[in-house]
Order: C-alpha cells, then structure tokens, then sequence
C-alpha cells in the first residue's frame, strides 16, 4: 500500500481538499444558518462533515484502492438556504437529516430505490437544482449594489483568475474576501481574542425532532438533489476515468457518515464530482492504480480543515452577511449554468421542466412545504400528462 504513495497524489490531495473546503464552505453555512442554526451549530455541522467526509474517503478509498473523492452536498447547502425555517427551528432540520441519512443508506442497499431515484427525468432534476441555486447566484450582483467597494473586488478576482484558471477562480475570490474584510470592514477590537478561543473544534449536539413539514421540505429534496446532482454523476466520474465500482455500497457508506454528522449540525455527505476528477485523473498519477492515494490525503486535509472549522465560522461572522453570500454565488455559478443547460437541452421535456424551475426559484412554500418539493411534482405531473397525450395521440 506504501508503495504506492507518490508525491504527485500528495500535491493532487492537498490541492483537493482545498479547492473542495474552500470553493463551497461558504455555501454550507449559509444553508445551515438557512435552516436556523446558530453560529456555534454551523461550526458544528462544518466541523462534522468536514471530519465525516474526509474519513469516509479514507476508508472507501483504503478498501477499494479506487480514488473515491468524497464532498459534502453543496446543492443541499443551497438548498437548505432557499428552504428557511421551518415548523421545530433547527432541531427538525437536523431530524430531517437524518432521515435524509437513512434513505440514502436504503437507495445504496435496496437497489429498486435507487433505480427509482436514478429514474427521475434528468432535465427535471436539473431544472429543480438550478432553481435551487438561482438565489444564491444573484448575491454577487447584490453584495456590488450594497457596497460598491466591498462587493466588486472579489468579483473581479473570481472573473480575472477564472479566466486563466477556473479551478482556482473561487478561492482567488475567497483571499479577496479575506483582504476586504481584513481591511475593508470595522472589526471590533476584542475579534482576535474571539477568534483565538475558536481553536477548539467546535462540536454541540442537536437534539432532532422530526416532523411532516420539515421531512417534506428538507429529507425529500435534500435526498433528491444529494443523489441526482452528486452521488450518480460521482460515479460516472469514476467510470469516466476507467474505474468499475459497485454503487451500492457506496452510496450506503455515504449515508452511514451522513448519519454520524447529522446529529451535529451535518445535512449530507456524498460522493464528489469535480473533486472526483481531480483524484481520478491522470494529474494525481499516469498510473490509475496509485491514484486512490490523491484522494486518501485529500480525505486526511478535510480532517484537518474540519478542526479548524471553527475558526472559520468566527471569522466569517465578523463580515457583512452579503459578502458571504458572494462568495457563496460565485461558488455555485458554474452549478447553475451546468444544471440550467443540461434541464432545457431537450425541446421535449423543456415546458416541464421550465415549470419545476419557475416554481422552485419562486422560493414560495405550499402547505409550509418548499417549492422545491411542488416544482419537482409540478413539472412531473406535466411531464407525465404530455407523454400520455402523446402516446393517446398514436
């Protein structure tokens, strides 16, 4: 096993656990915080699937010898951001993930589940995630409007530096939003000292309460878009690069870490895409089967950064919640535009699918139910009643 470290999968891994922490932590606060939790339960959850991802990699990828990338759900974060609040506050939200943790394990287990969730039409689910996204994706333009000479440098960085390389455009704009906020904003005297007594990794458990409204609006869309925009194309990452693993075991294995963060603060942890073709390609080794090790230290610098997460969450408390924000949208715009792409493509399905969007970007609850939930039943009942009129017409 030693044998097959190289430095080149250490350079790969490092560089993987920073792109997948730094590209999108932003993102996860800002779901949690979405849902109610205070800034301490947002430390807890970015601490816990920080920690849970990363030994998830490790094990799965020490097991198989595949280099399987782990992340956590980013197009969760942004959905429990457009959710807000619901009906038992942060506790229900935190009920709801483990009942999210649950399916998860059954779709990696009970094969007919995940067939029925690989069956969702895929412009659907597309058109779901983008309207999921759509929000967080105007902060940039909304952080400019707010204060011009806060909000316009880390776009900038993300536009001059995603133009010579897109892998580094987010964190190019997060050391912006470091120096804004270091200079740019009034911090009070007494930060330092709070931010030094944030060493301690940050860990507090919620005691879940589970409800229908929270289990309707959060479990169901979160276990949708955890699956439909991360687990099934993590795997077709891996098949991508010539790997052959069996999903089931380890969409359940995800499930299982999802289960063992959520009671601190955790929504999801799932298997990686982007990162996925870090590890798996041939920058982390020529030879595929050294190429797990890319992925064992990136599982090793997730652990790491989830130690720090609470200094992290400190920090980023002392900006303008706007700023975040940003860096959130900006994390999440290429996302969209894949998901807003991949949903109207096909003329056949495009109304349907315009319908699920228009109905989850309206960020409107039914009943106290997201519309994420609606739009997905809104354009699959369209979908459904277009095919039978079709299939009439014949």
């Amino acid at each position: 096993m030693l044998k097959d470290f190289s430095l080149q999968s250490l350079f790969m891994g490092c560089l993987t656990a920073f792109v997948g922490f730094a590209s999108s932590f932003a993102v996860i606060i800002q779901g949690l915080k979405g849902v109610g939790a205070t800034d301490l339960e947002a430390g807890s959850g970015l601490m816990a699937l920080s920690v849970s991802m990363g030994v998830c990699a490790i094990v799965l990828s020490l097991a198989t010898r595949l280099p399987i990338s782990i992340a956590w759900s980013t197009p969760g974060g942004a959905l429990l951001a457009t959710t807000g609040a619901v009906v038992g506050g942060f506790p229900a939200a935190v009920g709801a993930f483990i009942v999210c943790a649950l399916l998860i394990v059954v779709a990696g287990l009970f094969k007919p589940l995940g067939r029925a969730v690989a069956a969702i039409p895929a412009p659907l689910a597309n058109a779901m995630l983008s309207g999921v996204i759509i929000g967080l994706c105007f902060a940039p333009v909304k952080a400019i409007s707010a204060d011009l000479w806060l909000g316009l440098p880390i776009v900038v960085a993300w536009v001059v530096v995603g133009s010579f390389k897109r892998l580094f455009a987010v964190p190019a704009a997060l050391a912006v939003f470091v120096l804004v906020l270091v200079f740019g904003v009034d911090i009070p005297p007494d930060a330092f000292s709070v931010l030094s007594q944030s060493l301690a990794p940050p860990v507090e458990f919620v005691l879940p309460v589970f409800n229908l409204q929270a289990l309707v609006s959060i479990a169901l869309p979160l276990f949708i878009v955890t699956m439909a925009s991360q687990n099934i194309p993590g795997i077709a990452v891996l098949k991508v690069n010539r790997y052959e693993p069996d999903p089931g075991p380890l969409f359940a294995a995800t499930g299982l870490f999802s289960l063992f963060s959520a009671p601190f603060g955790g929504h999801a942890v799932n298997l990686a895409a982007i990162t996925a073709a870090m590890c798996a390609g041939e920058d982390a080794h020529p030879d595929p089967k050294r190429r797990y090790w890319a992925a064992v230290i990136g599982g090793l610098g997730y652990v790491i950064f989830g130690l720090l997460a609470g200094v992290v969450t400190a920090f980023v408390a002392l900006a303008p919640a706007i700023l975040i924000q940003a860096v959130a949208g900006l994390a999440l715009i290429g996302a969209f535009s894949g998901s807003a792409v991949a949903a109207f493509q096909a003329p056949d399905t495009r109304e349907a699918a315009a319908l699920t969007f228009l109905i989850t970007a309206s960020g409107v609850s039914f009943g106290g139910i997201s519309g994420a939930f609606w739009g997905l039943l809104a354009g699959g009942a369209m979908l459904a009643l277009q095919r039978a009129v079709a299939l009439a017409k014949k």
